[in-house]
Protein backbone atom coordinates (compact mmCIF):
# COMPACT_ATOMS: atom_id res chain seq x y z
CA UNK A 1 0.00 0.00 0.00
CA UNK A 2 2.88 2.37 0.74
CA UNK A 3 4.48 1.68 -2.64
CA UNK A 4 1.12 2.20 -4.41
CA UNK A 5 0.66 5.56 -2.64
CA UNK A 6 4.17 6.70 -3.62
CA UNK A 7 3.63 5.64 -7.24
CA UNK A 8 0.28 7.44 -7.37
CA UNK A 9 1.94 10.69 -6.34
CA UNK A 10 4.31 10.59 -9.30
CA UNK A 11 1.60 9.41 -11.72
CA UNK A 12 -0.68 12.25 -10.54
CA UNK A 13 1.94 14.80 -11.64
CA UNK A 14 2.22 13.05 -15.03
CA UNK A 15 -1.57 13.05 -15.46
CA UNK A 16 -1.92 16.74 -14.55
CA UNK A 17 0.92 17.68 -16.90
CA UNK A 18 -1.10 16.18 -19.77
CA UNK A 19 -4.10 18.32 -18.79
CA UNK A 20 -3.10 21.29 -20.92
CA UNK A 21 -6.39 23.15 -20.57
CA UNK A 22 -6.52 22.54 -16.78
CA UNK A 23 -10.01 21.13 -17.06
CA UNK A 24 -9.28 17.98 -15.06
CA UNK A 25 -9.46 15.79 -18.20
CA UNK A 26 -6.88 14.27 -20.59
CA UNK A 27 -7.36 12.93 -24.10
CA UNK A 28 -7.51 9.20 -24.55
CA UNK A 29 -4.54 9.09 -26.92
CA UNK A 30 -2.32 10.75 -24.34
CA UNK A 31 -3.55 8.37 -21.63
CA UNK A 32 -2.70 5.42 -23.87
CA UNK A 33 0.84 6.71 -24.30
CA UNK A 34 1.09 7.33 -20.54
CA UNK A 35 -0.14 3.82 -19.76
CA UNK A 36 2.30 2.24 -22.25
CA UNK A 37 5.25 4.07 -20.68
CA UNK A 38 4.09 3.06 -17.20
CA UNK A 39 4.01 -0.58 -18.31
CA UNK A 40 7.60 -0.23 -19.43
CA UNK A 41 8.86 1.68 -16.36
CA UNK A 42 7.13 -0.67 -13.90
CA UNK A 43 8.35 -3.77 -15.80
CA UNK A 44 4.80 -5.04 -16.31
CA UNK A 45 3.87 -7.13 -19.38
CA UNK A 46 1.98 -5.06 -21.89
CA UNK A 47 -1.71 -5.79 -22.29
CA UNK A 48 -2.79 -3.90 -25.44
CA UNK A 49 -6.12 -5.70 -25.57
CA UNK A 50 -7.16 -4.47 -22.11
CA UNK A 51 -5.91 -1.01 -23.00
CA UNK A 52 -7.94 -0.87 -26.19
CA UNK A 53 -11.02 -2.39 -24.54
CA UNK A 54 -10.97 0.14 -21.74
CA UNK A 55 -10.80 3.08 -24.11
CA UNK A 56 -12.94 1.64 -26.89
CA UNK A 57 -16.23 3.32 -25.95
CA UNK A 58 -17.98 5.64 -28.39
CA UNK A 59 -17.04 8.70 -26.38
CA UNK A 60 -14.09 10.34 -28.07
CA UNK A 61 -13.84 13.07 -25.44
CA UNK A 62 -11.16 13.37 -22.77
CA UNK A 63 -11.08 11.22 -19.63
CA UNK A 64 -10.99 12.63 -16.12
CA UNK A 65 -8.78 11.48 -13.31
CA UNK A 66 -11.71 9.54 -11.81
CA UNK A 67 -12.28 7.86 -15.19
CA UNK A 68 -8.65 6.82 -15.55
CA UNK A 69 -8.21 5.54 -11.98
CA UNK A 70 -10.12 2.24 -12.40
CA UNK A 71 -7.90 1.24 -15.31
CA UNK A 72 -4.75 2.41 -13.51
CA UNK A 73 -5.59 0.42 -10.41
CA UNK A 74 -6.77 -2.76 -12.12
CA UNK A 75 -4.33 -3.18 -15.01
CA UNK A 76 -1.22 -1.39 -13.77
CA UNK A 77 -0.89 -0.87 -10.01
CA UNK A 78 -2.44 -4.21 -9.06
CA UNK A 79 0.23 -5.94 -11.19
CA UNK A 80 3.16 -4.08 -9.64
CA UNK A 81 5.64 -6.35 -7.84
CA UNK A 82 8.02 -4.64 -5.46
CA UNK A 83 11.68 -5.27 -6.31
CA UNK A 84 11.09 -5.99 -10.02
CA UNK A 85 11.57 -2.39 -11.11
CA UNK A 86 13.45 0.74 -10.15
CA UNK A 87 11.12 3.32 -8.65
CA UNK A 88 13.61 6.00 -9.58
CA UNK A 89 12.91 5.26 -13.25
CA UNK A 90 9.15 5.78 -12.72
CA UNK A 91 9.83 9.01 -10.87
CA UNK A 92 12.20 10.21 -13.58
CA UNK A 93 9.63 9.47 -16.31
CA UNK A 94 6.88 11.36 -14.44
CA UNK A 95 9.28 14.22 -13.65
CA UNK A 96 10.16 14.54 -17.32
CA UNK A 97 6.49 14.92 -18.24
CA UNK A 98 5.55 17.45 -15.57
CA UNK A 99 8.81 19.47 -15.52
CA UNK A 100 8.44 20.49 -19.16
CA UNK A 101 5.18 22.20 -18.37
CA UNK A 102 5.61 23.45 -14.82
CA UNK A 103 9.32 23.86 -13.98
CA UNK A 104 10.35 27.25 -15.30
CA UNK A 105 12.88 29.14 -13.12
CA UNK A 106 12.09 32.83 -12.86
CA UNK A 107 14.16 35.40 -14.76
CA UNK A 108 16.01 32.61 -16.55
CA UNK A 109 18.05 31.91 -13.41
CA UNK A 110 18.71 28.18 -13.07
CA UNK A 111 20.54 27.73 -9.79
CA UNK A 112 19.67 24.05 -9.54
CA UNK A 113 20.68 21.54 -12.18
CA UNK A 114 17.88 19.37 -13.52
CA UNK A 115 19.06 16.37 -11.51
CA UNK A 116 18.99 18.33 -8.29
CA UNK A 117 15.53 19.65 -9.09
CA UNK A 118 14.42 16.07 -9.77
CA UNK A 119 15.81 14.92 -6.41
CA UNK A 120 14.06 17.77 -4.62
CA UNK A 121 10.84 16.86 -6.44
CA UNK A 122 11.17 13.27 -5.22
CA UNK A 123 11.87 14.43 -1.66
CA UNK A 124 8.86 16.73 -1.83
CA UNK A 125 6.64 13.84 -2.93
CA UNK A 126 8.00 11.61 -0.18
CA UNK A 127 7.27 14.16 2.58
CA UNK A 128 3.88 15.26 1.23
CA UNK A 129 0.63 13.77 2.51
CA UNK A 130 -1.68 11.58 0.38
CA UNK A 131 -4.03 14.49 -0.29
CA UNK A 132 -4.50 15.86 -3.77
CA UNK A 133 -3.45 18.29 -5.05
CA UNK A 134 -0.13 17.49 -3.42
CA UNK A 135 1.21 20.20 -1.13
CA UNK A 136 3.72 20.32 1.69
CA UNK A 137 2.98 21.93 5.02
CA UNK A 138 5.44 24.61 6.21
CA UNK A 139 6.83 22.39 9.02
CA UNK A 140 7.88 19.68 6.53
CA UNK A 141 9.39 22.28 4.18
CA UNK A 142 11.44 23.64 7.07
CA UNK A 143 12.50 20.09 8.01
CA UNK A 144 13.69 19.37 4.42
CA UNK A 145 15.57 22.66 4.10
CA UNK A 146 17.26 22.10 7.45
CA UNK A 147 18.43 18.65 6.31
CA UNK A 148 19.91 20.17 3.14
CA UNK A 149 21.59 22.99 5.08
CA UNK A 150 23.06 20.51 7.57
CA UNK A 151 24.42 18.48 4.65
CA UNK A 152 26.01 21.69 3.29
CA UNK A 153 27.32 22.56 6.81
CA UNK A 154 25.53 25.89 6.78
CA UNK A 155 22.81 27.32 8.98
CA UNK A 156 19.29 27.85 7.66
CA UNK A 157 18.37 31.53 7.41
CA UNK A 158 15.29 31.92 9.58
CA UNK A 159 14.47 35.33 8.09
CA UNK A 160 14.26 34.04 4.52
CA UNK A 161 12.37 30.96 5.67
CA UNK A 162 9.83 33.00 7.63
CA UNK A 163 9.33 35.38 4.70
CA UNK A 164 8.59 32.44 2.43
CA UNK A 165 6.30 30.58 4.87
CA UNK A 166 4.45 33.72 5.98
CA UNK A 167 2.97 34.22 2.51
CA UNK A 168 -0.84 34.13 2.57
CA UNK A 169 -1.16 31.43 -0.08
CA UNK A 170 1.30 29.21 1.81
CA UNK A 171 -0.58 29.66 5.09
CA UNK A 172 -3.95 28.85 3.55
CA UNK A 173 -3.28 25.91 1.20
CA UNK A 174 0.33 24.82 1.76
CA UNK A 175 3.38 24.85 -0.52
CA UNK A 176 3.37 23.30 -3.99
CA UNK A 177 6.48 21.64 -5.37
CA UNK A 178 6.89 24.32 -8.03
CA UNK A 179 6.74 27.13 -5.45
CA UNK A 180 9.29 25.19 -3.40
CA UNK A 181 11.65 24.82 -6.36
CA UNK A 182 11.25 28.52 -7.20
CA UNK A 183 12.20 29.40 -3.63
CA UNK A 184 15.32 27.20 -3.77
CA UNK A 185 16.22 28.70 -7.18
CA UNK A 186 16.22 32.20 -5.66
CA UNK A 187 19.61 31.32 -4.20
CA UNK A 188 18.80 32.47 -0.65
CA UNK A 189 19.85 29.12 0.81
CA UNK A 190 22.85 28.53 -1.49
CA UNK A 191 24.34 32.01 -1.55
CA UNK A 192 28.13 31.74 -1.40
CA UNK A 193 28.04 27.99 -2.06
CA UNK A 194 29.42 26.29 -5.17
CA UNK A 195 27.00 24.21 -7.19
CA UNK A 196 28.96 21.01 -6.54
CA UNK A 197 28.45 21.39 -2.78
CA UNK A 198 24.73 22.01 -3.25
CA UNK A 199 24.45 18.99 -5.54
CA UNK A 200 26.31 16.76 -3.08
CA UNK A 201 24.11 17.94 -0.21
CA UNK A 202 20.87 17.36 -2.14
CA UNK A 203 22.09 13.96 -3.32
CA UNK A 204 23.03 12.98 0.24
CA UNK A 205 19.58 13.97 1.56
CA UNK A 206 17.97 12.20 -1.42
CA UNK A 207 19.89 9.00 -0.71
CA UNK A 208 19.01 9.22 2.97
CA UNK A 209 15.27 9.93 2.62
CA UNK A 210 14.16 8.63 -0.78
CA UNK A 211 16.85 5.91 -1.03
CA UNK A 212 15.97 4.73 2.51
CA UNK A 213 19.58 4.91 3.63
CA UNK A 214 19.96 5.51 7.35
CA UNK A 215 23.69 6.19 7.19
CA UNK A 216 26.56 5.73 4.75
CA UNK A 217 30.29 6.34 4.80
CA UNK A 218 33.74 4.77 4.90
CA UNK A 219 34.71 2.29 7.64
CA UNK A 220 37.56 -0.13 8.11
CA UNK A 221 36.40 -3.77 8.08
CA UNK A 222 38.26 -6.86 9.18
CA UNK A 223 38.15 -9.74 6.71
CA UNK A 224 36.92 -13.21 7.65
CA UNK A 225 39.40 -15.28 5.65
CA UNK A 226 42.61 -13.27 5.39
CA UNK A 227 41.87 -11.34 8.63
CA UNK A 228 43.25 -8.14 7.16
CA UNK A 229 41.70 -4.66 7.40
CA UNK A 230 40.15 -3.03 4.31
CA UNK A 231 38.42 0.30 3.89
CA UNK A 232 34.87 -0.14 2.60
CA UNK A 233 31.95 2.12 1.77
CA UNK A 234 29.07 1.08 4.02
CA UNK A 235 25.44 1.79 3.29
CA UNK A 236 22.94 1.11 6.14
CA UNK A 237 19.28 0.41 5.45
CA UNK A 238 16.54 -0.71 7.88
CA UNK A 239 17.14 -4.42 7.20
CA UNK A 240 20.60 -4.61 5.63
CA UNK A 241 24.11 -3.21 5.89
CA UNK A 242 25.84 -3.31 2.48
CA UNK A 243 29.52 -2.57 1.96
CA UNK A 244 31.14 -1.64 -1.33
CA UNK A 245 34.62 -1.08 -2.70
CA UNK A 246 34.00 2.64 -3.17
CA UNK A 247 31.26 5.19 -2.74
CA UNK A 248 30.05 4.82 -6.31
CA UNK A 249 28.51 1.53 -5.07
CA UNK A 250 29.20 -0.31 -8.28
CA UNK A 251 30.94 -3.33 -6.70
CA UNK A 252 29.19 -4.74 -3.65
CA UNK A 253 31.51 -6.82 -1.46
CA UNK A 254 28.91 -8.14 0.93
CA UNK A 255 25.69 -7.64 2.87
CA UNK A 256 24.92 -8.06 6.58
CA UNK A 257 21.32 -9.08 7.19
CA UNK A 258 19.93 -7.36 10.27
CA UNK A 259 17.28 -8.91 12.50
CA UNK A 260 16.21 -9.05 16.12
CA UNK A 261 19.04 -11.56 16.72
CA UNK A 262 21.67 -8.93 15.87
CA UNK A 263 23.38 -6.53 18.23
CA UNK A 264 26.12 -3.90 18.23
CA UNK A 265 28.99 -3.81 20.71
CA UNK A 266 31.87 -1.40 21.23
CA UNK A 267 35.32 -3.07 21.20
CA UNK A 268 38.55 -2.00 22.84
CA UNK A 269 41.58 -0.98 20.81
CA UNK A 270 43.59 -3.80 19.28
CA UNK A 271 45.88 -4.46 16.32
CA UNK A 272 46.57 -0.76 16.08
CA UNK A 273 42.92 0.08 15.34
CA UNK A 274 40.94 2.59 17.35
CA UNK A 275 37.24 3.34 17.68
CA UNK A 276 36.28 -0.28 17.05
CA UNK A 277 32.88 -1.89 17.23
CA UNK A 278 31.30 -5.07 15.97
CA UNK A 279 27.97 -6.28 14.61
CA UNK A 280 27.01 -9.74 15.85
CA UNK A 281 24.62 -12.01 13.99
CA UNK A 282 23.67 -15.62 14.66
CA UNK A 283 26.47 -16.90 12.40
CA UNK A 284 29.14 -14.22 12.20
CA UNK A 285 30.70 -11.27 13.97
CA UNK A 286 31.75 -8.31 11.85
CA UNK A 287 34.50 -6.12 13.28
CA UNK A 288 34.77 -2.51 12.08
CA UNK A 289 36.68 0.63 12.93
CA UNK A 290 35.46 4.20 12.60
CA UNK A 291 37.63 7.24 11.88
CA UNK A 292 36.88 8.79 15.28
CA UNK A 293 34.80 8.31 18.39
CA UNK A 294 31.98 10.51 17.10
CA UNK A 295 31.66 8.45 13.92
CA UNK A 296 31.66 5.25 15.95
CA UNK A 297 28.89 6.57 18.14
CA UNK A 298 26.85 7.64 15.10
CA UNK A 299 27.30 4.24 13.43
CA UNK A 300 26.40 2.22 16.51
CA UNK A 301 23.31 4.36 17.09
CA UNK A 302 22.27 4.10 13.42
CA UNK A 303 22.73 0.29 13.38
CA UNK A 304 20.70 -0.01 16.60
CA UNK A 305 17.98 2.10 14.97
CA UNK A 306 18.00 -0.17 11.90
CA UNK A 307 17.67 -3.25 14.12
CA UNK A 308 14.79 -1.62 15.99
CA UNK A 309 12.99 -0.83 12.72
CA UNK A 310 13.53 -4.39 11.55
CA UNK A 311 12.12 -5.74 14.79
CA UNK A 312 9.10 -3.41 14.56
CA UNK A 313 8.50 -4.44 10.94
CA UNK A 314 9.09 -0.96 9.55
CA UNK A 315 10.82 -0.61 6.21
CA UNK A 316 11.76 3.08 6.24
CA UNK A 317 13.22 5.26 8.96
CA UNK A 318 12.08 8.49 7.43
CA UNK A 319 8.56 7.19 6.90
CA UNK A 320 8.54 6.37 10.59
CA UNK A 321 9.93 9.83 11.40
CA UNK A 322 7.36 11.39 9.06
CA UNK A 323 4.60 9.47 10.85
CA UNK A 324 5.95 10.63 14.20
CA UNK A 325 6.10 14.23 13.03
CA UNK A 326 2.53 13.91 11.76
CA UNK A 327 1.44 12.48 15.13
CA UNK A 328 3.28 15.30 16.92
CA UNK A 329 1.54 17.86 14.71
CA UNK A 330 -1.81 16.22 15.34
CA UNK A 331 -1.03 16.14 19.05
CA UNK A 332 -0.10 19.84 18.93
CA UNK A 333 -3.28 20.57 17.01
CA UNK A 334 -5.28 18.58 19.55
CA UNK A 335 -3.59 20.44 22.37
CA UNK A 336 -4.14 23.71 20.57
CA UNK A 337 -7.79 22.78 20.00
CA UNK A 338 -8.12 21.71 23.62
CA UNK A 339 -6.45 24.93 24.71
CA UNK A 340 -8.77 26.94 22.47
CA UNK A 341 -11.75 25.06 23.88
CA UNK A 342 -10.43 25.67 27.37
CA UNK A 343 -9.93 29.34 26.58
CA UNK A 344 -13.42 29.42 25.10
CA UNK A 345 -14.80 27.78 28.23
CA UNK A 346 -12.81 30.23 30.35
CA UNK A 347 -14.19 33.10 28.28
CA UNK A 348 -17.66 31.62 28.74
CA UNK A 349 -17.06 31.29 32.47
CA UNK A 350 -15.70 34.84 32.55
CA UNK A 351 -18.77 36.03 30.66
CA UNK A 352 -21.04 34.10 33.03
CA UNK A 353 -19.11 35.56 35.97
CA UNK A 354 -19.47 39.06 34.56
CA UNK A 355 -23.18 38.46 33.90
CA UNK A 356 -23.59 37.15 37.43
CA UNK A 357 -21.71 40.18 38.75
CA UNK A 358 -24.01 42.39 36.69
CA UNK A 359 -27.02 40.52 38.05
CA UNK A 360 -25.55 40.88 41.53
CA UNK A 361 -25.13 44.60 40.97
CA UNK A 362 -28.73 44.78 39.76
CA UNK A 363 -29.82 42.85 42.82
CA UNK A 364 -27.79 45.19 45.02
CA UNK A 365 -29.38 48.17 43.29
CA UNK A 366 -32.79 46.59 43.77
CA UNK A 367 -31.92 45.93 47.40
CA UNK A 368 -30.85 49.54 47.82
CA UNK A 369 -34.07 50.67 46.19
CA UNK A 370 -36.01 48.34 48.47
CA UNK A 371 -34.15 49.72 51.47
CA UNK A 372 -34.90 53.24 50.26
CA UNK A 373 -38.55 52.29 49.84
CA UNK A 374 -38.52 50.76 53.32
CA UNK A 375 -36.98 53.95 54.70
CA UNK A 376 -39.63 55.99 52.95
CA UNK A 377 -42.28 53.63 54.27
CA UNK A 378 -40.78 53.97 57.74
CA UNK A 379 -40.83 57.73 57.39
CA UNK A 380 -44.47 57.56 56.33
CA UNK A 381 -45.20 55.32 59.29
CA UNK A 382 -43.46 57.76 61.59
CA UNK A 383 -45.50 60.56 60.07
CA UNK A 384 -48.62 58.51 60.63
CA UNK A 385 -47.60 57.88 64.22
CA UNK A 386 -46.95 61.60 64.67
CA UNK A 387 -50.33 62.39 63.16
CA UNK A 388 -51.96 59.83 65.42
CA UNK A 389 -50.17 61.34 68.38
CA UNK A 390 -51.37 64.78 67.32
CA UNK A 391 -54.91 63.47 67.05
CA UNK A 392 -54.61 61.88 70.45
CA UNK A 393 -53.35 65.16 71.84
CA UNK A 394 -56.27 66.96 70.27
CA UNK A 395 -58.65 64.41 71.70
CA UNK A 396 -56.94 64.82 75.07
CA UNK A 397 -57.37 68.57 74.77
CA UNK A 398 -61.05 67.99 74.00
CA UNK A 399 -61.29 65.81 77.10
CA UNK A 400 -59.55 68.49 79.11
CA UNK A 401 -61.99 71.06 77.74
CA UNK A 402 -64.87 68.86 78.75
CA UNK A 403 -63.34 68.44 82.19
CA UNK A 404 -62.98 72.21 82.46
CA UNK A 405 -66.63 72.57 81.52
CA UNK A 406 -67.51 70.07 84.19
CA UNK A 407 -65.34 72.00 86.63
CA UNK A 408 -67.16 75.17 85.71
CA UNK A 409 -70.45 73.36 86.26
CA UNK A 410 -69.19 72.27 89.65
CA UNK A 411 -68.29 75.86 90.36
CA UNK A 412 -71.78 76.84 89.32
CA UNK A 413 -73.15 74.26 91.71
CA UNK A 414 -71.04 75.71 94.48
CA UNK A 415 -72.31 79.12 93.53
CA UNK A 416 -75.84 77.84 93.68
CA UNK A 417 -75.17 76.41 97.11
CA UNK A 418 -73.86 79.75 98.21
CA UNK A 419 -76.96 81.48 96.84
CA UNK A 420 -79.07 79.00 98.78
CA UNK A 421 -77.26 79.90 101.92
CA UNK A 422 -77.97 83.51 101.17
CA UNK A 423 -81.65 82.70 100.75
CA UNK A 424 -81.60 81.06 104.16
CA UNK A 425 -79.91 84.11 105.56
CA UNK A 426 -82.59 86.25 103.97
CA UNK A 427 -85.26 84.15 105.68
CA UNK A 428 -83.52 84.71 108.96
CA UNK A 429 -82.98 88.37 108.28
CA UNK A 430 -86.45 89.29 107.21
CA UNK A 431 -86.07 92.63 108.79
CA UNK A 432 -83.31 93.63 106.51
CA UNK A 433 -85.40 94.12 103.42
CA UNK A 434 -83.08 96.63 101.92
CA UNK A 435 -80.26 94.27 102.11
CA UNK A 436 -82.50 91.56 100.71
CA UNK A 437 -83.48 93.84 97.84
CA UNK A 438 -79.87 94.63 97.25
CA UNK A 439 -79.12 90.92 97.19
CA UNK A 440 -81.98 90.48 94.75
CA UNK A 441 -80.44 93.04 92.44
CA UNK A 442 -77.12 91.42 92.74
CA UNK A 443 -78.79 88.07 92.01
CA UNK A 444 -80.29 89.61 88.88
CA UNK A 445 -76.94 90.94 87.83
CA UNK A 446 -75.37 87.60 88.51
CA UNK A 447 -78.10 85.97 86.53
CA UNK A 448 -77.41 88.24 83.60
CA UNK A 449 -73.72 87.58 83.91
CA UNK A 450 -74.49 83.89 84.02
CA UNK A 451 -76.66 84.18 80.94
CA UNK A 452 -73.87 86.03 79.14
CA UNK A 453 -71.33 83.47 80.28
CA UNK A 454 -73.67 80.71 79.22
CA UNK A 455 -74.13 82.34 75.82
CA UNK A 456 -70.35 82.76 75.47
CA UNK A 457 -69.88 79.16 76.52
CA UNK A 458 -72.37 78.03 73.90
CA UNK A 459 -70.52 80.05 71.26
CA UNK A 460 -67.25 78.43 72.31
CA UNK A 461 -68.88 75.04 72.26
CA UNK A 462 -70.19 75.67 68.78
CA UNK A 463 -66.69 76.73 67.65
CA UNK A 464 -65.23 73.65 69.24
CA UNK A 465 -67.95 71.62 67.59
CA UNK A 466 -67.01 73.12 64.22
CA UNK A 467 -63.35 72.39 64.93
CA UNK A 468 -64.24 68.85 65.92
CA UNK A 469 -66.31 68.44 62.76
CA UNK A 470 -63.44 69.82 60.65
CA UNK A 471 -61.09 67.50 62.46
CA UNK A 472 -63.45 64.59 61.82
CA UNK A 473 -63.63 65.46 58.13
CA UNK A 474 -59.85 65.71 57.96
CA UNK A 475 -59.54 62.39 59.72
CA UNK A 476 -62.02 60.78 57.34
CA UNK A 477 -60.12 62.14 54.31
CA UNK A 478 -56.86 60.91 55.73
CA UNK A 479 -58.40 57.52 56.49
CA UNK A 480 -59.65 57.27 52.88
CA UNK A 481 -56.21 58.26 51.64
CA UNK A 482 -54.28 55.73 53.71
CA UNK A 483 -56.74 52.84 54.03
CA UNK A 484 -54.88 50.78 51.27
CA UNK A 485 -51.49 51.28 52.87
CA UNK A 486 -52.24 50.73 56.56
CA UNK A 487 -55.27 48.66 57.50
CA UNK A 488 -54.38 48.75 61.18
CA UNK A 489 -54.21 52.58 61.18
CA UNK A 490 -57.67 52.71 59.58
CA UNK A 491 -59.03 50.59 62.41
CA UNK A 492 -57.49 52.90 64.97
CA UNK A 493 -58.89 55.96 63.18
CA UNK A 494 -62.32 54.34 63.10
CA UNK A 495 -62.01 53.79 66.84
CA UNK A 496 -61.02 57.41 67.34
CA UNK A 497 -63.94 58.54 65.18
CA UNK A 498 -66.24 56.48 67.34
CA UNK A 499 -64.70 58.09 70.42
CA UNK A 500 -65.22 61.49 68.83
CA UNK A 501 -68.84 60.65 68.07
CA UNK A 502 -69.29 59.54 71.65
CA UNK A 503 -67.85 62.86 72.80
CA UNK A 504 -70.26 64.64 70.48
CA UNK A 505 -73.08 62.53 71.87
CA UNK A 506 -72.05 63.46 75.37
CA UNK A 507 -71.90 67.10 74.26
CA UNK A 508 -75.43 66.79 72.95
CA UNK A 509 -76.45 65.38 76.31
CA UNK A 510 -74.84 68.37 78.03
CA UNK A 511 -76.69 70.67 75.70
CA UNK A 512 -79.96 68.88 76.50
CA UNK A 513 -79.18 69.13 80.21
CA UNK A 514 -78.46 72.81 79.72
CA UNK A 515 -81.77 73.20 77.97
CA UNK A 516 -83.57 71.47 80.80
CA UNK A 517 -81.76 73.72 83.28
CA UNK A 518 -82.89 76.77 81.34
CA UNK A 519 -86.45 75.47 81.48
CA UNK A 520 -86.13 74.85 85.21
CA UNK A 521 -84.80 78.37 85.70
CA UNK A 522 -87.73 79.77 83.76
CA UNK A 523 -90.12 77.71 85.91
CA UNK A 524 -88.39 78.92 89.05
CA UNK A 525 -88.74 82.51 87.86
CA UNK A 526 -92.40 81.95 87.19
CA UNK A 527 -92.82 80.51 90.65
CA UNK A 528 -90.89 83.44 92.08
CA UNK A 529 -93.23 85.88 90.35
CA UNK A 530 -96.15 83.84 91.61
CA UNK A 531 -94.70 84.08 95.12
CA UNK A 532 -94.28 87.83 94.73
CA UNK A 533 -97.90 88.11 93.66
CA UNK A 534 -98.96 86.09 96.70
CA UNK A 535 -97.07 88.43 98.96
CA UNK A 536 -99.02 91.32 97.61
CA UNK A 537 -102.22 89.60 98.74
CA UNK A 538 -101.13 89.24 102.34
CA UNK A 539 -103.04 92.26 103.19
CA UNK A 540 -100.00 94.26 103.80
CA UNK A 541 -101.14 97.59 102.81
CA UNK A 542 -98.74 99.71 104.68
CA UNK A 543 -95.48 98.97 106.26
CA UNK A 544 -95.60 98.98 110.02
CA UNK A 545 -92.93 100.38 112.13
CA UNK A 546 -91.03 98.21 114.46
CA UNK A 547 -89.67 99.09 117.80
CA UNK A 548 -86.61 100.53 116.16
CA UNK A 549 -88.62 102.62 113.82
CA UNK A 550 -87.72 100.50 110.70
CA UNK A 551 -90.57 99.60 108.44
CA UNK A 552 -91.42 95.96 108.65
CA UNK A 553 -91.68 94.21 105.27
CA UNK A 554 -93.65 91.06 104.94
CA UNK A 555 -91.53 88.31 103.25
CA UNK A 556 -93.08 85.22 101.83
CA UNK A 557 -92.51 82.22 103.98
CA UNK A 558 -89.97 79.71 102.86
CA UNK A 559 -92.49 77.10 103.62
CA UNK A 560 -94.45 78.12 100.61
CA UNK A 561 -95.46 75.03 98.63
CA UNK A 562 -93.98 76.47 95.37
CA UNK A 563 -90.67 77.16 97.04
CA UNK A 564 -90.62 73.79 98.71
CA UNK A 565 -91.28 72.15 95.36
CA UNK A 566 -88.39 74.07 93.77
CA UNK A 567 -86.17 73.01 96.64
CA UNK A 568 -87.11 69.38 96.21
CA UNK A 569 -86.40 69.55 92.46
CA UNK A 570 -82.99 71.01 93.11
CA UNK A 571 -82.19 68.24 95.59
CA UNK A 572 -83.20 65.64 92.99
CA UNK A 573 -80.90 67.33 90.46
CA UNK A 574 -83.71 68.19 88.05
CA UNK A 575 -82.99 71.88 88.05
CA UNK A 576 -80.30 74.18 89.26
CA UNK A 577 -81.44 76.22 92.22
CA UNK A 578 -82.01 79.87 91.49
CA UNK A 579 -82.42 82.71 93.95
CA UNK A 580 -86.09 83.67 94.14
CA UNK A 581 -86.88 87.21 93.34
CA UNK A 582 -88.09 89.18 96.31
CA UNK A 583 -90.44 92.04 95.94
CA UNK A 584 -90.35 94.86 98.37
CA UNK A 585 -93.77 95.42 99.79
CA UNK A 586 -94.45 98.86 100.85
Amino acid sequence: MELRAELLKSIWYAFTSLDVEKSGKVSKSQLKVLSHNLYTALNIPHDPVALEDHFSDDDDGPVSNQGYMPYLNKFILDKVVEGTFAKENVDEFCWTLCAKKNYRPKNGVDVLPDKDAFHLWCLFNFLSEDNYPLVLIPEEVEYLLKKICIAMSVELSCVDMEDFISQEAVQQSGITVWAFLDFVNTGRLTSGMVKESVTMAIDEVYQEIAGNIIKQGYLWKKGHLRRNWNERWFSLQPSTLHYYVSEDRKECKGCIELSHNCCVEVLPEKEGKRCMFCVKTLTKTYEMSAPDTKQRQEWTTAIQTAIRLCVEGKKSLHKDLKLRRREQREERERRHTAKEEELQSLRLLQWERESKLAELELLQDAQKQAQTALLQEEQKRIQHVELQRTLQEQLQQAEEARASIQAEMALKDVETERQRRRIRELEVMQLRLEEALHQEMRARQDEEVYFLAQARLLVEEEEKMKALLALQEEQEQYILKTQREKQELRQEMVTKSQALEEAQHQLEKVRASRHRMDQDIAAAQRKLRHASTSVKHWNIQRPSLGSSGVPVVSVPSLRDPGLRESEHQWKRGDVSPKIPKLRMLM
